[in-house]
Order: C-alpha cells, then structure tokens, then sequence
C-alpha cells in the first residue's frame, strides 16, 4: 500500500507541470493582445464605393469616406484626371502632413476609365488593405449618380484636381464627430477604445457591493441556507 508521503509527492510531481502549462494561454494572449491592439481598422468597401458613384465633388467625396470609416485618423483624398475623363481618386493617411500622397500613406486607389457604352470604375486597397481588389463597375450616362460622376458626361467637362488640405482636416474632424454622436449605434468605439456617443461597451466594475470570491457559485447560486459539509476521506 502505498503511504501517504509518498502519494503527496507524486501529486506535487504531477502539478508542477501542469500549472506550468495552465499559465501558458494568458501569457499567449498578452501576447495576442501586444501584436493585435493597433491592428487597422476595416474599411466597408461597398460603402466606399457608393459614396464615389453618389458624390457631389471631392469635398462631399471626403465627408463621406470619413464618416465610413471608423478609425481616429482622417483620410484625405486626392484626385487627379490623367488625360480626358480618365480619372484617379487615391484615399491616404497624411501623416506627414505634407498634402500629398507620400510613401506608405496609400489607402486605396478608384480608377474611372471611359468605355464605349459610358465609363467603368475599380477599386485596389493598397498598404494593409492591399488584399481588397473590386469588380470594374460600369457606369453609364442614364444612371442616377452624384455630379462627381455625371459631370464627366457633359461636353463642357473640365478636368479636376484635388487634394484634402490642412483646413479640411481639422472641419472633417468636426464634422465626422457631430454624425458619430447622431449615429451613436453605428459607432460604439474608436480603435483607441473611445467612445463615440451612447452607452460605453466597456466592461462595467462593481462597485464593492457584490459578493466575492466564490459566493456566486456557490451559495447564492445553489440557494442553500447552509454550508455543505464538507466530505473526509
């Protein structure tokens, strides 16, 4: 018959690497946590592509890009007609502030190229959202559309360029913040973990009135008047 010494050393033998293993999957998701918690944000690029078709120029355009996207930052837009009404909307995080479309700044890219039967548009995300590739869209002079894309059927069609400047930035950041607070349900939080407007999603404490420990689960959970006695071996 084995004794008791012995028995106690092997469960100690045996728990030392299990409590080892057990303390493993928080580690893993610290870990999780430090590479995830500045992932970028995703973009509906149905959205995006609706609000090119229904735009009234490129001002409009960036209002409604940004109030799409949910993350901190402002995108800024640029456009530029190559040759006649072939046309390049590039979306991009000025984060140099420079104005322009710098390296590694480029968010997407909207092609529009004229067709025999009217025009054709595409999308390509570009730096973390280079995955995202879009169908071409054809778009014809009897469709209702925004003037940004009526416009280039008119024979008097100039060609545009744009690029969002620094006093856009700062009334987009108004702007965008006044349609989060009227569409609190669309916007929950920022990628910072912020608020927009509504109840917060974040995680409530309690306020030191609760029951602690094990109370829950055992107890008030069972409805038992008593204790359980305790069994012996």
């Amino acid at each position: 018959m084995i004794s008791k010494t012995k028995l106690l050393a092997t469960v100690l033998a045996l728990a030392v690497p299990f409590a080892t293993t057990a303390c493993a999957p928080d580690q893993d998701k610290v870990d999780r946590w430090a590479t995830t918690a500045n992932t970028n944000v995703k973009i509906d690029w149905d959205k995006v592509n609706q609000a090119y078709r229904d735009a009234n120029g490129p001002e409009d355009l960036e209002k409604r890009i940004n109030e799409i996207y949910e993350g901190d930052e402002i995108i800024s837009i640029a456009v530029t007609d190559k040759d006649d009404k072939t046309q390049v909307v590039t979306g991009f995080f000025d984060k140099n502030t420079s104005g322009a479309v710098d390296e590694g700044e480029q968010i997407f890219e909207i092609q529009r190229q004229p067709t025999p039967d009217g025009a054709q548009i595409q999308t390509h995300g570009y730096g973390p959202y280079a995955g995202y590739h879009s169908p071409f869209m054809s778009i014809a002079s009897g469709m209702l559309m925004g003037a940004m894309l009526s416009n280039m059927f008119m024979p008097t069609y100039m060609p545009m360029h744009y690029t969002t400047n620094s006093a856009r930035v700062g009334a987009l950041h108004q702007s965008r913040g006044a349609y989060r607070a009227q569409n609190p349900q669309k916007f929950q939080r920022s990628q910072s973990g912020r608020s927009y407007g509504g109840k917060s999603t974040a995680p409530s404490r309690s306020s030191g009135g609760g029951r602690r420990g094990g109370g829950s689960f055992g107890l008030a959970r069972a409805g038992r008047k008593g204790r359980p006695q305790r069994l012996t071996a």
